[in-house]
């Protein structure tokens, strides 16, 4: 098979390059989606891996709404399937609160990318099988607490399995250098100093979330 030089430089392996070396260090998700081997993608049992970075890619950013949401995602698979490998597909999230209340926008699409949980605009399955319609929702009479960033019960379709994750970004302190460089970032008045250390400080909470949260930040509650 011939390739032209621009798929060549493609799979010699061109990639995104992160300024943050402590991505590497983040524990990636694994799952299971058997409608990736239904439809040819995947060999059977072959698992998808899901990196920070993707989720990077995917938001457009890293933050400490997005970094939660992956923790949170992650956590919950680990508390309904132990060491089992999670199946995609296999999980609908009820999220507290309306979609427009707090963060919870940015962090349904971390949760539906990684679980595949979707809400209106989701896969309806091939003949009630593989479904991802409607599995994503908002409890919008219940919204969580003032002090939470986030809330969402996981649950398996399987066996109803379910947990309740609670996220606490107020947990994670930020260093008092980004209140003085905010302004100058949203005016344009940044220099590229300035500019690149506001990066670096915003991420110390982001590596905080993802590899050394403190207590508190993340709640597990095991529903009946």
């Amino acid at each position: 098979m011939n390739l032209t030089s621009t798929t060549q430089s493609l799979l010699a392996g061109d990639d995104t390059l992160f300024r943050q070396d402590f991505y590497k260090k983040i524990e990636p998700i694994k799952l299971i989606d058997p409608l990736s081997f239904a439809l040819g993608a995947t060999e059977k049992g072959e698992p998808f891996f899901y990196h920070f970075t993707d989720i990077v890619k995917y938001s457009g950013h890293s933050c400490p709404s997005v970094a939660g949401a992956y923790k949170m995602t992650q956590i919950a698979l680990k508390e309904l399937y132990g060491d089992e490998t999670p199946i995609r597909g296999n999980i609908s999230v009820a999220i507290k609160g309306s979609v427009e209340d707090k963060v919870n926008g940015p962090i349904s699409q971390v949760i539906s990318f990684i679980t595949g949980a979707a809400g209106n605009t989701g896969f309806k399955g091939l003949n009630g099988k593989f479904n991802r319609y409607n599995l994503l929702s908002f409890d919008s009479d219940n919204p969580s607490t003032e002090d939470v960033s986030a809330e969402a019960i996981f649950e398996r379709v399987d066996n109803g399995k379910k947990v309740n994750i609670v996220y606490k970004a107020s947990m994670i302190p930020g260093n008092p250098e980004m209140g003085e460089l905010m302004p100058l970032i949203i005016s344009g008045k940044a220099t590229m100093e300035e500019m690149q250390k506001f990066g670096n400080l915003w991420q110390e909470r982001v590596k905080i979330v993802l590899l050394n949260p403190p207590d508190g930040a993340f709640i597990v509650t095991h529903l009946e």
